[in-house]
């Protein structure tokens, strides 16, 4: 009877890791070439991420883009796996160094860019603000 205990907890599915605090969704301003730029990043609890970026000049937005990928947090390291951009595949891998975390905001820096980030946690179904509002 022990054998087949041992057996059973051997082969069962281990418990799911607590999620993430980067789990949720992120809204922040400013690009490192597009100071002026707004931002929401998805961060979902399977580890699929996709960002969506809009430029704004003179409170009117010049572009929008959607970039999707997969996420991966290591102590104070997050490194996004870009796989699309526009629809488009177009990999590469951007890395940050998380600097300061709270249930309600991040702190983190661009390590290739040397560019911090500061996004707000908003609602999950959080759309993207117009950029007279945040002009």
């Amino acid at each position: 009877m022990r054998w087949l205990l041992a057996a059973f907890l051997l082969t069962a599915a281990p418990a799911q890791a607590a999620p993430s605090y980067i789990v949720g969704t992120w809204f922040g301003h400013g690009q490192p070439e597009d100071k002026s730029s707004i931002y929401i990043d998805r961060m979902r609890a399977d580890g699929t991420w996709q960002g969506e970026y809009r430029a704004c000049s003179k409170g009117k937005s010049s572009g929008d883009q959607i970039q999707t990928g997969r996420w991966k947090l290591d102590g104070d390291i997050l490194t996004l796996g870009v796989e699309t951009v526009g629809g488009q595949f177009w990999p590469r891998t951007d890395t940050y160094k998380m600097l300061a975390h709270s249930a309600t905001a991040q702190k983190y820096l661009s390590i290739g860019r040397n560019f911090v980030y500061t996004p707000q946690r908003v609602a999950d179904d959080f759309k993207m603000p117009s950029c007279e509002l945040t002009s």
